[in-house]
C-alpha cells in the first residue's frame, strides 16, 4: 500500500490562528530540534524546525510505501527526510499542468496519483483535498482501494488523523 504525503500543511504546519475568543496575538507554532544529523543542505532550512521529528517513525509504522507527494520534489529527500530519520523515498513527478483539473474542480495532483498507484492501494494525505477529488478516485481508482484525508493546516499531521490511518491500514 502506498502513502502519498504532501508536505506544506500536512508535515510542516502553517497558517496559524488566534487562539478561539482571543484577540491576542497569532499563536506560535511549536519548534523542534533535529533528532538525526542533518547534511548541510538540510542543515539550514528556516521551516524544518516547524516539523515533529517524530512524524518520521508514526508514518513508518503503518507499514506503507511511503511517496513524495509534494511541490517540494527531490528536495524532501535531501531536507525532510533526514530531518525525520526516514530513507530517501520515492517522488512523484509532476506534470506541466493539469488544465482539464481548473474545469472540474480537481486538485492537480489527483489524476497523476492515481496514474502513480496504477491500481495499488493507496492512501493521500493532502491539506487541500475535497470532496470533488475524494469522489474522482472512488470513480476513477480499481481495483485498489484508496483513502483521501484532508490535514487541517494549520495543526498538520495530528493524533486524530494517525488514528484515521492506523484504522483504514488496518494497524
Amino acid at each position: 500500500m502506498l502513502l502519498f504525503l504532501d508536505v506544506d500543511g500536512t508535515l510542516l504546519p502553517f497558517g496559524a490562528v488566534r487562539a478561539a475568543g482571543s484577540s491576542g496575538p497569532v499563536e506560535a507554532y511549536p519548534l523542534y530540534e533535529p533528532a538525526f544529523p542533518l547534511p548541510a543542505e538540510a542543515a539550514g532550512h528556516p521551516l524544518l524546525a516547524r516539523v515533529d521529528p517524530a512524524l518520521g517513525a508514526r508514518l513508518a509504522s503503518l507499514g506503507c510505501e511511503l511517496v513524495w507527494a509534494t511541490t517540494w520534489m527531490d528536495d524532501a529527500n535531501t531536507c525532510l527526510a533526514p530531518w525525520l530519520g526516514l530513507p530517501p523515498l520515492p517522488v512523484v513527478d509532476w506534470p506541466d499542468a493539469d488544465d482539464e483539473g481548473r474545469t472540474t474542480g480537481l486538485h492537480w495532483k489527483t489524476r497523476p496519483l492515481v496514474s502513480w498507484a496504477a491500481g495499488r492501494d493507496f492512501i493521500w494525505v493532502d491539506d487541500e483535498v475535497t470532496d470533488a477529488d475524494r469522489a474522482w478516485v472512488a470513480g476513477q481508482h480499481y481495483p485498489g482501494r484508496a483513502l483521501v484525508h484532508r490535514v487541517e493546516a494549520q495543526r498538520g499531521l495530528t493524533d486524530e488523523d494517525f488514528a484515521v490511518l492506523e484504522e483504514w491500514t488496518g494497524g
